[in-house]
């Protein structure tokens, strides 16, 4: 396994890397601040490529692979999170399944200009009783000849107010047994009649994007935007979330990476005791743990990333991923907000913006407990991958990059 990362990869992180710093991160604190998204995000990101990112040059992508989505998530998140998640929702939870499952037709009509930035996509899954429990989702689809009619209502929706496109999950057959059978996908726009959008405030963390609520009153939906067929929702519901943890596992990565870049340049410049604290074990103590946390979750991701790079399944490897990095990302920003101190308690330093943003990232796309639980049933042999009911789309550079 060659762990090297290629010319363009560094190319693509180093562009990320300087678009956020010097573009987005000068302006952030105000609309941190504010509980307001930065309006510069998605011009930026759509503007140079970003959005699309991992999506092939023949659908409107700039045909990188996965693991430069990850280094990407990895460079945003290094500034905020809320930046990172724009990708999660855009790219991974949207886009990447209708590179998976969308009809050649949908990717014209939908990946097309979501890869070139000229639309911006959501997900919609999560409700009021459906959380870490998809299966008890209330929105229904009913079937009335050449439509489906939509209603319900999804919750902790990121680019609520933001994206153009939706792919949302219905019930439509409530009775179904099991119950995740029941379920189907579709692709919705926020100008159909009966679809409104609202954002939340008050958030702990992820103060500068957009997170909100998605009504659907007796929406028509046209039987071709349908993903899939009749229930197989779950299944892609399921997939969706492999690329949505894997972003987030990465973004986890950057925040971690953050939180010691932070941590060793205040160190080196507070004094106590007549010398930099740097020098006491305990600070030392401290960074090392974060050095330790940052090798271990970057390689647990570019582990999935591999395996999504060859088509291969990974729904383990990028829920232990995105466990693993998670978890670190809050243990670190706790041990950076210790290191600082009292300063570590305002947020004249970012510090402690680190620690309200990695607090989300343990609860959404999975929770910290639910990957317990799948990582135990995998281990004790409880649990095994089924084959999938629709390949994944493995990376060829000769393909993804021609025309």
């Amino acid at each position: 396994m060659d762990f090297m990362l290629t010319e363009e990869q560094i190319m693509a992180q180093e562009m990320v890397r300087n678009l956020a710093r010097e573009k987005l991160y000068p302006t952030l604190k105000e609309w941190d601040r504010k509980h307001q998204p930065h309006p510069d995000v998605l011009p930026l990101l759509a503007e140079n490529g970003v959005l699309g990112i991992n999506i092939p040059v023949r659908y409107g992508g700039q045909g990188f692979d996965y693991i430069t989505l990850a280094l990407v998530c990895e460079e945003l998140e290094r500034i905020d999170a809320s930046f990172r998640v724009v990708m999660s929702v855009h790219a991974g939870l949207n886009s990447l399944a209708l590179l998976q499952w969308g009809t050649e037709e949908q990717k014209q009509r939908f990946l097309v200009p979501q890869a070139r930035g000229e639309k911006i996509a959501g997900y919609g899954l999560t409700e009021a009783d459906a959380g870490s429990d998809p299966v008890n989702l209330r929105t229904t689809a009913r079937r009335e000849g050449d439509v489906y009619i939509l209603n319900g209502e999804k919750m902790w929706i990121s680019l609520a107010s933001l994206a153009d496109n939706f792919i949302v999950f219905a019930k439509t057959d409530p009775q179904s047994q099991p119950r995740y059978k029941g379920i189907t996908a579709f692709m919705i726009t926020k100008d159909m009649k009966g679809v409104s959008t609202h954002d939340e405030k008050g958030k702990l963390g992820v103060r500068a994007g957009s997170t909100g609520s998605i009504v659907m009153e007796n929406v028509e939906v046209p039987v071709e935007n349908r993903i899939g067929e009749e229930g197989e929702g779950f299944y892609i519901a399921m997939s969706c979330l492999d690329n949505g943890r894997y972003t987030v596992g990465a973004g986890a990565v950057g925040c971690i990476r953050a939180c010691l870049e932070d941590s060793v340049k205040y160190a080196k410049e507070r004094h106590t005791f007549g010398v930099p604290i740097a020098d006491h074990q305990l600070i030392k103590q401290k960074i090392a743990y974060m050095q330790q946390w940052y090798d271990a979750a970057r390689l647990l991701i570019f582990k999935a990333g591999w395996l999504k790079n060859q088509g291969k399944r990974n729904t383990r490897e990028t829920g232990v991923a995105k466990w693993y990095a998670t978890d670190m990302s809050v243990k670190a920003a706790l041990e950076a907000v210790q290191l600082y101190g009292a300063y570590g308690f305002s947020d004249e330093y970012d510090v402690e913006r680190y620690l309200r943003n990695a607090k989300g990232a343990v609860i959404y796309e999975g929770s910290s407990e639910i990957q317990q639980l799948l990582q135990a049933d995998y281990a004790l042999g409880n649990r095994v991958d089924k084959p999938l009911r629709c390949e994944l789309v493995p990376y060829n550079e000769d393909e993804w990059q021609s025309e």
